[in-house]
């Protein structure tokens, strides 16, 4: 039987020297839900995204994804999006996507080109990496995290620098995702965001996280 909870955070937190940026942090995530996080920049939301990835050690407490211990091994079946995804910036879009794919997968173009079009970016444009716009970086960026299908989603401000289009695009893609049972989980200054696709929303605050019934109060503030 499937482990219920995919994600586990228990009692986790993690300083920096004398300055600890998660304290005591407990999280469990379904399958099929999109779990919303608020709050100031700095506040640990991209560092308790970084440590459920593995990316980051944690100094107490224990991350569980599909119950395996996370710090023992990486994350695995995920799409990440956090920071400044990097890119071989003089190729283009499609060859990068290509080059990472063949790392795990025989060379599928036909896979290539549709996860291209699911964002909205043009499979046959030669224009390079470094040509791109803000929103076209983070449309590839969108393309790399879902290209394998991935069970689980973590996506720190994945609509930056969309459009309203693309904003909108992006929105109805997470939105299929979860109805096929993905774990995602979204960081996002943009409260309509948090209010249109969030199951659960959480505020991260001076390294403390806390569930919100509403975005109303405080939480508003957060953003």
């Amino acid at each position: 039987m499937e482990h219920q909870n995919i994600i586990e955070v228990v009692n986790v937190s993690k300083k920096f020297g004398s300055h600890e940026i998660l304290k005591d942090v407990n999280l469990t995530c379904e399958p099929g839900k999109i779990y919303g996080f608020v709050g100031y920049n700095g506040s640990g939301k991209t560092v308790l995204f970084k440590c459920i990835c593995g990316l980051l050690r944690v100094d107490t407490g224990k991350i569980l994804v599909r119950g395996k211990a996370i710090g023992e091994e990486l994350i695995q079946d995920t799409g990440i999006i956090i920071e400044h995804p990097a890119f071989l910036m003089n190729l283009s879009g499609r060859k990068n996507l290509e080059l990472l794919y063949m790392l795990d997968h025989n060379k599928d173009r036909n896979k290539i080109r549709q996860v291209m079009e699911q964002v909205g970016l043009d499979a046959d444009s030669r224009k390079k990496v470094r040509q791109y716009s803000l929103g076209m970086r983070q449309r590839l960026a969108i393309a790399q995290a879902i290209m394998e299908n991935p069970g689980i989603l973590i996506l720190d401000e994945p609509m930056n620098g969309l459009d309203k289009r693309g904003i909108q695009e992006v929105r109805e893609i997470l939105l299929n995702l979860k109805q096929e049972g993905k774990v995602i989980l979204l960081a996002s200054h943009n409260r309509e965001d948090i209010e249109i696709l969030c199951d659960k929303v959480y505020e991260m605050d001076n390294g403390k996280l806390q569930e919100r019934s509403s975005l109303s109060g405080r939480c508003g503030d957060a953003f």
